[in-house]
């Protein structure tokens, strides 16, 4: 195995290969349970959701902000419900404007299906 290749002359070890390959991976394994996991939470709405059913799901959406999760928000339509497109619509982003102290939209609200789909990130505290 090469230590230094750019020094006068190349600086070389012999190693058991098997045990480097060995201790590759151990570091590689280490590394991936140093990363920080993302998680996400997912709170439902269908296109006619009440006010009280909003601020309640509102206030698990803070929680889980606040915990470090990100936040899949989506509306579901159901049959005939996906007439009310817009609705779904300004529903996520009443959504995203009233979590905006505790989190900011990754992405506008995106129709896939029969889910309006919007994701919220937590935002960086010092």
């Amino acid at each position: 195995m090469e230590i230094s290749p750019n020094a006068e002359p190349p600086v070389c070890k012999v190693v058991d290969y098997k045990k480097f390959l060995y201790d590759q991976k151990k570091k590689q394994k280490e590394l991936k349970a140093k990363a920080a996991k993302t998680v996400i939470k997912e709170i439902r709405f269908g296109p006619q959701t009440d006010e009280h059913d909003f601020n309640f799901k509102k206030n698990h959406a803070i929680k889980f902000l606040q915990e470090g999760s990100k936040v899949k928000a989506f509306v579901f339509f159901k049959g005939r419900s996906i007439l009310f497109k817009e609705q779904g619509e300004i529903l996520l982003l009443r959504f995203v404007n009233e979590l905006e102290d505790y989190g900011k939209a990754e992405q506008l609200p995106l129709l896939e299906g029969k889910k309006m789909i919007m994701v919220i990130a937590p935002k960086k505290t010092k």
